[in-house]
């Protein structure tokens, strides 16, 4: 995507859209919620992120369609997937998804950079609405026979390109063991994982890709897996995604839920930095940034923390990184609820679509993250995104005292901007300074008596 530079016209038509929004905004939301209506320029989505896994969870109640986006890199013969479950699923329970509806809510979701112009500090104020301010592997166990390794086949369909099982077991050695035996390439020591969910007494979706049927969908990538179930359990497995980690690993949940935000129980979930000012050069090298911010606030946190990303009804955003998620792509990404209530009219004066969308980015190793994640519903439905701005100085003539007196207040917001920089990344405070462009300077008013004085 390519971003043009607003022109005059369009910087004023931009203050004219914010007056209307702003209008609408306090008529239709709580007064606590701001329009913001700058420029969006840049997005840190999950590409910024090596191994990065991502998980749409569509929950409503006890209900809960769960869709896995597979970032598996290799031959895919030798691909096998093992998820526990909290029941055994049927072959009407499990589809295969649309890849697009993953990337769309991550794009939709993403840390976002918004950008500013300052006006001419001599042109008349007028009143209008102003945005707020700123592990090795364990070795290979001796095979044992098949009779009893306590495994059993509870299911077993195909799905698009899939082979599905859905196993229950009643030792973790035994079901490892039946793995390997029967072509499943998983890591050697996986049992000391799989216990917990036998002890739970939960099943095992295990997933292996059939080559035939593989072939017939014409794709070098492997699509998402969506299944869905019923269970009180509102939970999301991360263990067993440890078994061959080498570091950590990188983990986006989309949660998407009728009510309200939802949040992590069982770690500590804090809300990521935002509404900083940052230095305009920022905007050349916003994916270094973001990821500089975000492994200094997850240093700084302790790391066995949940970083919030974003949190917002789906029917808007602002400033939008791209457009709000439709009906149809709602559905795609497993909103049964939809079929429930009405329709919706168009977008700008519809009642809302009773989707809340929570975007919770964790990054775990075996030591951090020893427990999988644990969820909740709220009914708290207070917006948050991840929103970094860049202010650009106004560079036209200046002709009053206001005009220089605002090029005098410049410098020292360019080194408040550079000092957050800083400590939001830990880059180097006078590298940040070179970098940032010099002020230009109005000239100085010739002294009155100048004309007089000769």
């Amino acid at each position: 995507m390519q971003f043009l530079k607003p022109t005059e016209n369009s910087k004023m038509l931009s203050v004219s859209l914010c007056l209307l929004l702003s209008v609408l905004l306090f008529f239709s939301f709580p007064p606590t919620v701001w329009a913001f209506c700058g420029f969006f320029v840049a997005q840190a989505d999950a590409s910024l992120f090596n191994k990065a896994s991502q998980v749409i969870i569509a929950r409503d109640g006890d209900r809960t369609i769960l869709t896995m986006a597979n970032d598996y890199q290799g031959d895919v013969k030798d691909f096998a997937l093992v998820v526990p479950v909290p029941t055994v699923l049927k072959k009407e329970q499990v589809k295969v998804g649309n890849p697009k509806i993953i990337a769309k809510l991550d794009a939709f979701s993403a840390p976002r950079l918004v950008e500013y112009f300052d006006e001419d500090p001599c042109a008349p104020v007028y009143e209008r609405a102003l945005p707020p301010g700123p592990a090795g592997m364990a070795p290979p166990q001796p095979l044992r026979s098949r009779a009893n390794l306590g495994v059993t086949i509870e299911e077993k369909f195909t799905v698009g390109e899939y082979d599905i099982l859905i196993l229950s077991a009643k030792e973790s050695e035994g079901l490892e063991t039946w793995l390997i035996q029967n072509g499943y390439k998983i890591p050697a020591g996986a049992s000391r994982l799989l216990q917990p969910y036998i002890r739970q007494n939960m099943k095992f979706f295990v997933a292996k890709v059939n080559l035939k049927e593989f072939a017939k969908t014409g794709s070098q990538l492997l699509r998402p897996l969506m299944m869905a179930y019923r269970s009180p359990r509102f939970m999301l497995p991360i263990r067993l995604g440890m078994i061959n980690a080498q570091g950590e690993q990188d983990l986006l949940v989309y949660i998407l839920t009728p009510s309200g935000r939802a949040e992590v129980t069982n770690y500590r979930m804090v809300k990521l930095p935002t509404d900083q000012e940052i230095p305009t050069f920022v905007k050349q090298e916003f994916g270094n940034f973001y990821k500089a911010l975000f492994a200094t606030a997850h240093e700084r946190a302790g790391r066995r923390v949940a970083f919030l990303e974003y949190a917002w009804d789906v029917n808007s955003c602002d400033p939008c990184s791209t457009e709000p998620p439709t009906y149809e792509e709602l559905k795609e990404a497993g909103v049964f609820w939809l079929d429930d209530r009405p329709r919706p009219a168009p977008r700008l004066f519809s009642k809302p679509a009773n989707v809340f969308i929570t975007r919770i980015h964790v990054r775990y190793t075996r030591d951090t993250f020893p427990e999988d994640l644990m969820f909740k519903e709220t009914s708290d439905q207070s917006v948050f995104q991840g929103r970094y701005v860049i202010r650009h100085p106004f560079t036209g003539k200046i002709t009053c005292e206001a005009g220089r007196k605002y090029q005098r207040s410049l410098a020292r917001r360019l080194e408040k901007e550079a000092q957050t920089l800083a400590r939001l990344t830990n880059w180097d405070i006078q590298e940040i300074r070179r970098k940032i462009p010099p002020i230009a300077t109005a000239p100085e008013e010739p002294n009155f008596w100048r004309n007089i004085w000769r």
